[in-house]
């Protein structure tokens, strides 16, 4: 697993400890700290486990905790949006006025400056080469007048100040999404402790597939954003901004620049539910035998002006004026916007936030044979629509059936008095009045129907936000790390349940609770009815069933070569802990563009790639006899 969400870093369950950080011992705590603030810039380990502090002073681990811990605090999870734009310098807008001229307008302008279409009525006079002279006559003149807005949503999930993934590459005009996705999925690989060299050599290549994407595309100034508002806004079009603003394009960059794969790629759009669309694909191709490694994963990066208010428009997100009503408050604080996300509490709105997350899926065969770490196993994910709506964007049916299997295939897996006792709920949790009360019904319902009583629901969207596409990536992120640390993070903003929310047979809870876990449900409700139930179980329940499938002698030989991989994947965390990133970026490497390829009946040699690719198909339909020979 890798990524890097507004808590921190993914791999090392770092993210996940920001959110526990509290129920934590004093050695784990401070290795959290210590990692977030290499991480933000404020300090920077060196390769004998000495420290510095951002301005290069020798420093030790125990006061540099001390003198960083509250920035730490206070610039991860969800906050005041730090973007100048969002506070006092304003957001950057245009105007239509009407001009009433009482006498001709004469002004000077650059001659490149000028429409291409003048108006017949402006008359123009060259000053010299590069500057003409242009007199309006009187009347009326539409113009637009350039002016700042004060911003209506302040509050988001941001990736931890100071952090920019886009520093430790070679991203030229990447939008922010894709330079976040570069370093999740490197992120990834490191955390795995295999050489991605090594595993691809052992595979025909078209063992391997990609699924990643977003909900809504990098809508930010290097990708459609800028593309879409460039001539309004009286900008040039770059040759980038179209193909790099596809909502496939995680996927597309994790082929060509991190892992030079030539196997299976797309990405399925499902909006808030887009993680488990991708996370399905792969697993249905494992399970098909159609793939043995898949790299699954999402990258939104939503935080723009434009995007902002187009949830705020349709009436979505936490906006300031809401949060005012909400607590009866004059002016909002740092504290208010920390705040600002309330799953299943007395709510007004979604609060946006950022998020890379990507998991490498791979077959138990190979797993096993590999000795790679094993952080938990995806059975199934189950994906339902609504149905009859009245408004797209309203919460239907789907969820109870994509749920209700979800609880029925671990019943059967594991049995009723584990699904009872030893699994939770990651909620969608957004925030939303509509959510608490439709969720917490199905959650209600959905226990009703297996007897479940007291079902523990956490929502991780209270520190991280919604990030769209993203969201259910970092929910399992999350729930990896509750499987390791033995903790489900509390909904920390979470005073009082409110009274429209089912609580019979639900707990809800705002500090860490300590849990034994055999499963976990992450569950999403999206936009248009995308309603996504993943099952993830946890490593202890993985290695009985793989000792069931493959004998004990297996597991006991993938332990011993687990070891190797342990280290590999300790010595990355602890660079990363340093604040030492090195991203997988391959630009421009082995290129091939065909003919380099030997191309026969049966496969075809790629050079580069110790393994040829296949070309034996599965043939399902039957055989027409030519009468040739085969």
């Amino acid at each position: 697993m890798g990524g890097v969400n507004p808590a921190g870093r993914t791999s090392g369950h770092q993210a996940f400890r920001r959110t526990v950080l509290d129920a934590l011992p004093d050695e784990d705590q401070a290795r959290t700290l210590l990692g977030l603030a290499a991480m933000m810039r404020l300090a920077s380990g060196q390769a004998d486990d000495a420290w510095q502090d951002a301005a290069g002073h020798p420093i030790d681990a125990a006061t540099l905790v001390e003198q960083t811990r509250q920035q730490v605090l206070d610039h991860t999870l969800v906050r005041r949006i730090e973007d100048p734009q969002f506070n006092d310098a304003g957001l950057p807008a245009n105007r239509r006025a009407t001009l009433a001229l009482d006498r001709p307008l004469t002004f000077q302008v650059r001659r490149r400056q000028l429409p291409t279409d003048l108006s017949p009525d402006w008359q123009v006079s060259d000053i010299d080469r590069r500057h003409v002279e242009v007199t309006v006559p009187a009347g009326e003149m539409e113009v637009l007048l350039p002016e700042t807005r004060p911003a209506q949503v302040r509050a988001a999930g941001q990736l931890p100040s100071g952090f920019e993934p886009s520093r430790f590459y070679r991203s030229v005009h990447h939008p922010r999404g894709l330079s976040m996705a570069i370093f999740a999925a490197s992120d990834c690989l490191d955390d795995s402790g295999l050489g991605w060299d090594e595993l691809r050599d052992r595979l025909d290549p078209d063992q391997i597939a990609v699924y990643a994407g977003n909900s809504i595309g990098q809508l930010d100034e290097d990708g459609w954003g800028g593309l879409l508002k460039s001539f309004v806004a009286g900008k040039r079009t770059t040759s980038k901004q179209m193909p790099l603003g596809y909502g496939q394009m995680p996927a597309d960059f994790l082929n060509a620049y991190v892992l030079g794969s030539v196997g299976g790629t797309g990405a399925a759009l499902g909006a808030c539910a887009s993680f488990l669309y991708n996370l399905r694909l792969g697993v249905e191709d494992i399970r098909a035998g159609r793939r043995s490694v898949v790299m699954v994963g999402t990258s939104d990066a939503p935080i723009t002006p434009e995007i902002v208010e187009g949830f705020r428009a349709m009436g979505a997100l936490a906006d300031d004026d809401s949060l005012k009503a909400l607590d009866a408050l004059e002016l909002l604080t740092d504290a208010d916007y920390q705040r600002a996300c309330r799953p299943f509490a007395r709510n007004c709105g979604f609060t946006m936030g950022e998020s890379s997350q990507f998991l490498l899926l791979m077959d138990d065969s190979l797993a096993l044979e590999v000795g790679a770490e094993l952080r938990g196993s995806v059975p199934e994910v189950f994906v339902n629509a609504d149905g009859w709506k009245r408004s797209i964007s309203a919460p239907g049916i789907g969820n109870y059936i994509t749920l209700g299997k979800a609880a029925s295939l671990v019943r059967d897996m594991l049995g009723a008095d584990a699904l009872r006792h030893r699994t939770f709920l990651h909620a969608h949790g957004t925030s939303t009045p509509k959510n608490r009360t439709t969720e917490s019904h199905v959650f209600d319902r959905v226990a009703r129907a297996h007897g479940i009583e007291d079902w523990p629901v956490t929502a991780i969207k209270a520190f991280v936000g919604h990030s769209q596409g993203g969201a259910a990536g970092d929910q399992l992120a999350s729930a990896l790390g509750s499987f390791a640390h033995g903790l489900l993070p509390g909904i920390a903003t979470l005073d009082a349940v409110a009274e429209d929310v089912n609580t019979e047979r639900l707990r809800f809870f705002r500090d860490p609770m300590a849990f034994d876990a055999d499963a976990s449900f992450i569950n999403a409700k999206g936009f248009g009815g995308n309603n996504a139930t993943g099952v993830v179980l946890s490593p202890r329940v993985t290695e009985r069933l793989l000792a069931a499938r493959h004998g004990q002698a297996a597991i006991d030989a993938w332990k011993s070569r687990r070891e190797t991989t342990r280290k590999a994947a300790n010595a990355y965390q602890q660079a990363a802990d340093r604040g030492h990133f090195a991203p997988r970026y391959r630009f421009g490497e082995g290129v091939l563009e065909g003919p380099e390829l030997d191309v026969g009946a049966d496969a075809i040699e790629i050079p580069g790639y110790a393994q040829p690719v296949s070309l034996a198909v599965d043939n399902p339909f039957g055989r027409l006899d030519d009468g040739e020979d085969s």
